[in-house]
């Protein structure tokens, strides 16, 4: 469960980069990094004005943000694994940028390929919960005996 508020997290952050929610995003992730202190603050602000100052340069802005996410999330998780009581703060930030984002910032998309008999199973937004018996007799090959 936290792994995917901390997705949900970081997502918000580099989504709301560049757009008008970014002002609202920038102040509520320096709220919550204000736990480690005045000087990690002042780090976190400058990393933000940074990678959003990124995103409004580029011609392409979501491979920029997507570039970006993988930081946020460890970011994110830095902070929650020192300061477990930011959860629901960064819940709240989360539902607030939700509603303010513009819809292109709120949509995720997914790309999955199976390919030479793999298998895929994924899923946004919820859970994926497989019961797969062995094949052979009496397992999940398919075969009617």
């Amino acid at each position: 469960m936290l792994e995917e508020l901390i997705l949900a997290g970081g997502t918000m952050v580099v989504g709301a980069m560049a757009t008008d929610s970014w002002i609202a995003a920038r102040g509520g992730v320096a709220r919550l990094f204000r736990r480690r202190g005045e000087d990690q603050q002042t780090a976190i602000e400058a990393q933000l004005d940074s990678h959003a100052a990124l995103v409004a340069r580029a011609d392409d802005a979501e491979r920029v943000r997507q570039s970006l996410l993988p930081v946020w999330l460890l970011e994110l998780e830095s902070l929650l694994g020192q300061h477990p009581d930011a959860v629901d703060e960064l819940r709240e930030l989360i539902s607030e940028l939700r509603k303010r984002l513009p819809e292109t910032q709120r949509a995720w998309v997914q790309n999955n390929i199976a390919k030479d008999g793999g298998q895929v199973f994924a899923v946004q937004g919820g859970n994926v919960i497989v019961h797969q018996a062995p094949p052979g007799p009496g397992g999940g090959n398919g075969d009617a005996k």
